[in-house]
Protein backbone atom coordinates (compact mmCIF):
# COMPACT_ATOMS: atom_id res chain seq x y z
CA UNK A 1 0.00 0.00 0.00
CA UNK A 2 1.22 3.53 -0.78
CA UNK A 3 2.86 5.13 2.28
CA UNK A 4 0.86 8.32 1.73
CA UNK A 5 -2.39 6.37 2.07
CA UNK A 6 -1.07 4.84 5.27
CA UNK A 7 -0.38 8.31 6.60
CA UNK A 8 -3.88 9.52 5.74
CA UNK A 9 -5.39 6.57 7.57
CA UNK A 10 -3.29 7.33 10.63
CA UNK A 11 -4.10 11.04 10.92
CA UNK A 12 -6.76 10.55 13.58
CA UNK A 13 -4.41 8.54 15.74
CA UNK A 14 -1.52 10.94 15.26
CA UNK A 15 -3.57 13.94 16.26
CA UNK A 16 -4.40 12.37 19.61
CA UNK A 17 -0.92 10.99 20.20
CA UNK A 18 0.78 14.24 19.26
CA UNK A 19 -1.50 16.22 21.52
CA UNK A 20 -0.40 13.98 24.40
CA UNK A 21 3.22 14.21 23.29
CA UNK A 22 2.93 17.98 23.23
CA UNK A 23 2.56 17.95 27.01
CA UNK A 24 6.07 16.49 27.20
CA UNK A 25 7.44 19.15 24.84
CA UNK A 26 6.79 21.62 27.64
CA UNK A 27 7.87 19.39 30.51
CA UNK A 28 4.39 18.17 31.52
CA UNK A 29 3.08 14.63 31.91
CA UNK A 30 4.77 11.63 33.47
CA UNK A 31 3.41 8.53 31.72
CA UNK A 32 5.25 6.96 28.76
CA UNK A 33 4.14 8.32 25.39
CA UNK A 34 2.85 5.79 22.89
CA UNK A 35 4.96 5.49 19.71
CA UNK A 36 4.21 8.31 17.29
CA UNK A 37 5.35 10.23 14.25
CA UNK A 38 6.13 13.90 14.99
CA UNK A 39 4.32 16.60 13.03
CA UNK A 40 6.70 18.98 11.25
CA UNK A 41 4.85 22.16 12.21
CA UNK A 42 5.13 21.39 15.91
CA UNK A 43 8.86 20.75 16.05
CA UNK A 44 10.80 23.48 17.87
CA UNK A 45 14.01 24.71 16.31
CA UNK A 46 17.11 24.48 18.51
CA UNK A 47 18.59 27.74 19.78
CA UNK A 48 21.51 27.24 17.43
CA UNK A 49 21.98 24.75 14.56
CA UNK A 50 23.33 21.44 15.84
CA UNK A 51 26.63 20.08 14.56
CA UNK A 52 26.55 16.37 13.75
CA UNK A 53 29.39 13.87 14.02
CA UNK A 54 29.21 10.28 12.72
CA UNK A 55 31.41 7.58 14.26
CA UNK A 56 31.68 4.72 11.77
CA UNK A 57 31.91 4.41 8.00
CA UNK A 58 31.09 0.84 7.02
CA UNK A 59 28.15 -0.28 4.94
CA UNK A 60 25.47 0.89 7.40
CA UNK A 61 27.42 3.98 8.48
CA UNK A 62 27.74 5.11 4.87
CA UNK A 63 24.04 4.55 4.16
CA UNK A 64 23.17 6.63 7.21
CA UNK A 65 25.66 9.34 6.18
CA UNK A 66 23.72 9.76 2.95
CA UNK A 67 20.50 10.39 4.86
CA UNK A 68 22.01 12.59 7.55
CA UNK A 69 24.02 14.68 5.10
CA UNK A 70 20.98 15.33 2.92
CA UNK A 71 18.79 16.26 5.88
CA UNK A 72 21.45 18.62 7.27
CA UNK A 73 21.48 20.45 3.95
CA UNK A 74 17.68 20.67 3.85
CA UNK A 75 17.33 21.98 7.41
CA UNK A 76 19.91 24.77 8.03
CA UNK A 77 17.91 26.12 10.98
CA UNK A 78 18.29 22.76 12.74
CA UNK A 79 21.70 21.46 11.69
CA UNK A 80 25.16 22.74 10.69
CA UNK A 81 25.76 22.01 7.01
CA UNK A 82 29.09 20.19 7.43
CA UNK A 83 28.78 16.67 8.83
CA UNK A 84 32.04 15.04 9.84
CA UNK A 85 32.36 11.27 9.63
CA UNK A 86 35.09 9.34 11.40
CA UNK A 87 36.67 6.94 8.91
CA UNK A 88 39.22 4.37 9.96
CA UNK A 89 41.99 5.12 7.50
CA UNK A 90 42.85 2.35 5.07
CA UNK A 91 43.83 2.05 1.44
CA UNK A 92 41.48 0.96 -1.29
CA UNK A 93 42.55 0.60 -4.91
CA UNK A 94 45.75 2.51 -4.18
CA UNK A 95 44.10 5.52 -2.49
CA UNK A 96 43.25 6.50 1.06
CA UNK A 97 39.61 5.83 1.89
CA UNK A 98 39.13 9.33 3.30
CA UNK A 99 40.49 10.77 0.06
CA UNK A 100 38.04 8.70 -1.99
CA UNK A 101 35.06 9.81 0.11
CA UNK A 102 36.02 13.50 0.13
CA UNK A 103 36.97 13.72 -3.55
CA UNK A 104 34.64 11.19 -5.20
CA UNK A 105 31.82 11.51 -2.65
CA UNK A 106 31.43 7.76 -2.45
CA UNK A 107 32.61 5.05 -0.08
CA UNK A 108 33.76 2.73 -2.84
CA UNK A 109 34.90 0.00 -0.46
CA UNK A 110 31.84 -0.39 1.75
CA UNK A 111 29.00 1.17 -0.25
CA UNK A 112 30.01 1.22 -3.93
CA UNK A 113 27.76 2.91 -6.44
CA UNK A 114 26.00 5.16 -3.91
CA UNK A 115 26.74 8.88 -4.09
CA UNK A 116 27.18 10.70 -0.79
CA UNK A 117 26.27 14.36 -0.22
CA UNK A 118 29.22 16.72 -0.60
CA UNK A 119 28.79 18.03 2.95
CA UNK A 120 29.88 14.66 4.36
CA UNK A 121 33.53 15.16 5.32
CA UNK A 122 35.57 12.04 6.06
CA UNK A 123 38.04 12.53 8.92
CA UNK A 124 40.61 9.89 9.99
CA UNK A 125 41.03 11.66 13.36
CA UNK A 126 38.37 10.50 15.82
CA UNK A 127 38.80 13.37 18.29
CA UNK A 128 38.68 15.94 15.49
CA UNK A 129 35.42 14.40 14.26
CA UNK A 130 33.62 14.62 17.59
CA UNK A 131 35.11 17.52 19.56
CA UNK A 132 32.67 20.20 18.33
CA UNK A 133 29.65 17.94 17.77
CA UNK A 134 26.29 18.54 19.46
CA UNK A 135 24.87 15.25 18.16
CA UNK A 136 26.90 12.05 17.90
CA UNK A 137 25.87 9.03 15.83
CA UNK A 138 27.47 5.70 16.79
CA UNK A 139 27.31 3.26 13.86
CA UNK A 140 30.20 0.78 14.03
CA UNK A 141 30.79 -2.83 15.12
CA UNK A 142 29.95 -3.18 18.80
CA UNK A 143 33.28 -4.74 19.73
CA UNK A 144 35.04 -1.43 18.96
CA UNK A 145 32.82 0.68 21.22
CA UNK A 146 34.88 0.45 24.46
CA UNK A 147 38.05 1.61 22.69
CA UNK A 148 36.21 4.44 20.92
CA UNK A 149 34.67 5.65 24.17
CA UNK A 150 38.03 5.58 25.92
CA UNK A 151 39.52 7.77 23.19
CA UNK A 152 36.86 10.49 23.20
CA UNK A 153 35.97 10.56 26.90
CA UNK A 154 36.55 14.05 28.33
CA UNK A 155 37.03 15.57 24.87
CA UNK A 156 33.43 16.34 23.95
CA UNK A 157 31.34 19.48 23.93
CA UNK A 158 29.25 20.07 27.05
CA UNK A 159 25.66 18.92 26.57
CA UNK A 160 26.43 16.57 23.68
CA UNK A 161 23.69 14.03 22.89
CA UNK A 162 24.21 10.65 21.24
CA UNK A 163 22.32 7.96 19.38
CA UNK A 164 23.39 4.36 18.84
CA UNK A 165 22.58 2.47 15.64
CA UNK A 166 24.62 -0.53 16.76
CA UNK A 167 22.82 -3.89 16.65
CA UNK A 168 24.79 -5.68 19.29
CA UNK A 169 25.15 -5.95 23.05
CA UNK A 170 27.87 -6.86 25.50
CA UNK A 171 27.73 -9.64 28.07
CA UNK A 172 29.90 -8.93 31.09
CA UNK A 173 30.06 -11.36 34.03
CA UNK A 174 26.87 -13.10 32.85
CA UNK A 175 25.03 -9.80 32.69
CA UNK A 176 23.59 -8.01 29.68
CA UNK A 177 25.11 -4.58 29.08
CA UNK A 178 23.55 -2.43 26.37
CA UNK A 179 25.56 -0.16 24.09
CA UNK A 180 23.46 2.82 25.20
CA UNK A 181 24.39 2.02 28.81
CA UNK A 182 28.10 1.94 27.95
CA UNK A 183 27.89 5.27 26.12
CA UNK A 184 25.81 6.91 28.83
CA UNK A 185 28.14 5.74 31.59
CA UNK A 186 31.42 6.64 29.89
CA UNK A 187 30.41 9.93 28.26
CA UNK A 188 27.83 11.03 30.83
CA UNK A 189 25.42 12.13 28.14
CA UNK A 190 21.85 11.49 27.01
CA UNK A 191 21.61 8.54 24.62
CA UNK A 192 18.91 7.45 22.16
CA UNK A 193 18.76 4.33 19.99
CA UNK A 194 17.75 3.71 16.36
CA UNK A 195 16.82 0.18 15.29
CA UNK A 196 14.58 -1.31 12.63
CA UNK A 197 14.13 -3.56 9.62
CA UNK A 198 16.88 -1.74 7.77
CA UNK A 199 19.17 -3.49 5.29
CA UNK A 200 21.91 -0.96 4.54
CA UNK A 201 22.03 -1.40 0.76
CA UNK A 202 18.26 -1.10 0.46
CA UNK A 203 18.26 2.04 2.61
CA UNK A 204 21.06 3.55 0.50
CA UNK A 205 19.09 2.76 -2.68
CA UNK A 206 16.13 4.63 -1.14
CA UNK A 207 13.86 1.62 -1.05
CA UNK A 208 10.99 2.35 1.32
CA UNK A 209 11.39 1.11 4.90
CA UNK A 210 10.58 2.03 8.49
CA UNK A 211 12.74 2.42 11.57
CA UNK A 212 12.34 3.27 15.25
CA UNK A 213 14.08 5.80 17.48
CA UNK A 214 13.99 5.15 21.21
CA UNK A 215 14.34 8.18 23.47
CA UNK A 216 14.22 9.31 27.10
CA UNK A 217 13.44 12.99 26.49
CA UNK A 218 10.86 13.56 23.80
CA UNK A 219 12.49 16.77 22.53
CA UNK A 220 15.70 14.81 21.84
CA UNK A 221 13.78 12.03 20.12
CA UNK A 222 12.02 14.56 17.92
CA UNK A 223 15.31 16.28 17.02
CA UNK A 224 16.85 12.97 15.96
CA UNK A 225 13.63 12.22 14.03
CA UNK A 226 14.24 15.43 12.10
CA UNK A 227 17.81 14.35 11.39
CA UNK A 228 16.93 10.87 10.08
CA UNK A 229 13.39 10.91 8.70
CA UNK A 230 12.82 10.94 4.92
CA UNK A 231 9.94 9.95 2.66
CA UNK A 232 11.61 6.56 2.07
CA UNK A 233 13.16 6.10 5.52
CA UNK A 234 10.17 6.69 7.75
CA UNK A 235 10.87 7.04 11.44
CA UNK A 236 8.57 6.56 14.42
CA UNK A 237 9.76 7.43 17.90
CA UNK A 238 9.18 5.42 21.05
CA UNK A 239 9.55 6.40 24.70
CA UNK A 240 11.97 3.49 25.22
CA UNK A 241 15.72 3.43 24.57
CA UNK A 242 16.48 -0.07 25.84
CA UNK A 243 13.63 -1.98 24.16
CA UNK A 244 14.80 -1.38 20.58
CA UNK A 245 18.37 -2.35 21.49
CA UNK A 246 17.32 -5.62 23.11
CA UNK A 247 15.16 -6.44 20.10
CA UNK A 248 18.19 -5.84 17.87
CA UNK A 249 20.15 -8.52 19.73
CA UNK A 250 17.52 -11.15 20.53
CA UNK A 251 15.98 -11.27 17.06
CA UNK A 252 19.23 -12.89 15.91
CA UNK A 253 18.61 -15.79 18.31
CA UNK A 254 15.08 -16.28 16.95
CA UNK A 255 16.47 -16.10 13.40
CA UNK A 256 18.72 -19.07 14.20
CA UNK A 257 15.56 -21.00 15.11
CA UNK A 258 13.88 -19.85 11.87
CA UNK A 259 16.89 -21.06 9.91
CA UNK A 260 16.63 -24.48 11.53
CA UNK A 261 13.03 -24.63 10.25
CA UNK A 262 14.19 -23.75 6.73
CA UNK A 263 16.82 -26.48 6.85
CA UNK A 264 14.50 -29.28 7.91
CA UNK A 265 12.68 -30.46 4.77
CA UNK A 266 9.52 -31.55 6.59
CA UNK A 267 8.95 -28.08 8.05
CA UNK A 268 7.29 -25.29 6.08
CA UNK A 269 5.98 -21.77 6.49
CA UNK A 270 3.51 -22.66 9.23
CA UNK A 271 6.29 -24.08 11.38
CA UNK A 272 8.50 -21.07 10.85
CA UNK A 273 5.67 -18.68 11.68
CA UNK A 274 5.06 -20.52 14.95
CA UNK A 275 8.73 -20.26 15.94
CA UNK A 276 8.77 -16.55 15.10
CA UNK A 277 5.64 -15.90 17.18
CA UNK A 278 6.98 -17.72 20.22
CA UNK A 279 10.35 -16.05 19.69
CA UNK A 280 8.77 -12.61 19.77
CA UNK A 281 7.00 -13.47 23.01
CA UNK A 282 10.24 -14.65 24.64
CA UNK A 283 12.04 -11.52 23.41
CA UNK A 284 9.41 -9.43 25.16
CA UNK A 285 9.53 -11.54 28.31
CA UNK A 286 13.34 -11.36 28.48
CA UNK A 287 13.43 -7.62 27.92
CA UNK A 288 10.80 -6.83 30.53
CA UNK A 289 12.33 -9.25 33.04
CA UNK A 290 15.67 -7.45 33.02
CA UNK A 291 14.45 -3.98 32.07
CA UNK A 292 10.92 -3.44 33.45
CA UNK A 293 10.76 0.01 31.84
CA UNK A 294 10.68 -1.53 28.33
CA UNK A 295 7.35 -0.73 26.70
CA UNK A 296 5.12 -3.46 25.23
CA UNK A 297 4.33 -1.20 22.25
CA UNK A 298 8.01 -1.29 21.27
CA UNK A 299 7.71 -4.90 20.10
CA UNK A 300 5.08 -3.95 17.51
CA UNK A 301 7.27 -1.29 15.93
CA UNK A 302 9.86 -1.68 13.17
CA UNK A 303 12.58 -2.37 15.74
CA UNK A 304 10.54 -5.28 17.08
CA UNK A 305 8.33 -7.40 14.84
CA UNK A 306 9.50 -5.64 11.67
CA UNK A 307 13.18 -6.38 12.21
CA UNK A 308 12.35 -9.90 13.42
CA UNK A 309 10.50 -10.69 10.17
CA UNK A 310 13.31 -9.31 8.00
CA UNK A 311 15.98 -11.22 9.89
CA UNK A 312 14.07 -14.51 9.95
CA UNK A 313 13.59 -14.42 6.18
CA UNK A 314 16.72 -12.76 4.85
CA UNK A 315 19.38 -12.33 7.52
CA UNK A 316 22.78 -13.95 7.86
CA UNK A 317 21.77 -15.83 11.00
CA UNK A 318 18.87 -17.54 9.25
CA UNK A 319 21.07 -18.34 6.27
CA UNK A 320 23.80 -19.91 8.38
CA UNK A 321 21.37 -21.91 10.53
CA UNK A 322 19.83 -23.42 7.40
CA UNK A 323 23.30 -24.32 6.15
CA UNK A 324 24.10 -25.90 9.53
CA UNK A 325 21.17 -28.28 9.09
CA UNK A 326 21.80 -29.11 5.44
CA UNK A 327 25.61 -29.37 5.38
CA UNK A 328 26.32 -30.74 8.88
CA UNK A 329 29.37 -28.45 8.98
CA UNK A 330 30.57 -26.63 12.08
CA UNK A 331 29.50 -23.08 12.84
CA UNK A 332 33.07 -21.91 12.30
CA UNK A 333 33.21 -23.46 8.82
CA UNK A 334 29.83 -22.01 7.87
CA UNK A 335 30.76 -18.53 9.09
CA UNK A 336 34.00 -18.60 7.11
CA UNK A 337 32.39 -19.90 3.91
CA UNK A 338 29.16 -17.89 3.85
CA UNK A 339 29.89 -14.61 5.60
CA UNK A 340 33.26 -13.71 4.08
CA UNK A 341 34.59 -11.86 7.11
CA UNK A 342 31.30 -10.85 8.72
CA UNK A 343 30.41 -12.33 12.08
CA UNK A 344 27.60 -14.72 12.95
CA UNK A 345 25.96 -13.04 15.95
CA UNK A 346 23.00 -15.27 16.77
CA UNK A 347 24.87 -18.34 17.98
CA UNK A 348 27.04 -16.39 20.41
CA UNK A 349 24.05 -14.43 21.68
CA UNK A 350 22.06 -17.65 22.14
CA UNK A 351 24.83 -19.05 24.35
CA UNK A 352 25.18 -15.84 26.36
CA UNK A 353 21.43 -15.46 26.85
CA UNK A 354 21.23 -19.06 28.06
CA UNK A 355 24.01 -18.47 30.57
CA UNK A 356 22.24 -15.39 31.96
CA UNK A 357 18.91 -17.20 32.32
CA UNK A 358 20.58 -20.31 33.75
CA UNK A 359 22.53 -18.26 36.26
CA UNK A 360 19.31 -16.55 37.40
CA UNK A 361 17.49 -19.90 37.56
CA UNK A 362 14.74 -18.86 35.13
CA UNK A 363 15.82 -20.73 32.00
CA UNK A 364 12.71 -22.95 32.07
CA UNK A 365 10.56 -19.86 31.50
CA UNK A 366 12.21 -19.50 28.07
CA UNK A 367 11.80 -22.92 26.42
CA UNK A 368 12.47 -21.74 22.87
CA UNK A 369 15.69 -19.91 23.78
CA UNK A 370 16.74 -23.01 25.74
CA UNK A 371 16.05 -25.30 22.77
CA UNK A 372 17.87 -23.07 20.29
CA UNK A 373 20.87 -23.03 22.62
CA UNK A 374 20.92 -26.83 22.85
CA UNK A 375 20.71 -27.23 19.06
CA UNK A 376 23.49 -24.68 18.58
CA UNK A 377 25.62 -26.65 21.03
CA UNK A 378 24.87 -29.98 19.32
CA UNK A 379 22.93 -31.32 22.31
CA UNK A 380 19.70 -31.61 20.31
CA UNK A 381 18.90 -32.16 16.65
CA UNK A 382 17.52 -29.27 14.52
CA UNK A 383 14.26 -31.25 14.12
CA UNK A 384 13.71 -30.72 17.86
CA UNK A 385 13.03 -27.01 17.32
CA UNK A 386 9.28 -27.74 17.24
CA UNK A 387 9.45 -29.63 20.55
CA UNK A 388 10.68 -26.62 22.49
CA UNK A 389 7.87 -26.90 25.07
CA UNK A 390 8.27 -30.65 25.55
CA UNK A 391 11.97 -30.86 26.36
CA UNK A 392 13.68 -30.53 29.73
Amino acid sequence: MNSKLLKIGAIGTLVGVTAFAGMHYFGCGSKPIKPFTPIEEEIKKPKTPQKVGIIGSGNWGSAIAKIVGSNALKNPDFFVEEVKQYVYEEEFEGRKLTEIINEDHMNKKYLPGIELPENIVADPDLVSTVKDADLLIFVLPHQFVPRILGTIKGKLKKGVRAITLIKGVNFIDNKLVLISELIEKELECEVCSLMGANVANEVAQEQYCETSIGYKKVETGVLFWKLFNTKNFEVRIVNDVKGPEICGALKNVVAIGAGFCDGVEEYGGNTKAAIMRVGLMEMKQFAQTYYPSVQTETFFESCGVGDLITTCFGGRNRKCAEAYVRTKKSWEEIEKELLKGQKLQGTGTAIEVYEILKNDNIIDKFPLFKTIYKIVQGKLDPEDIVRYDQLD
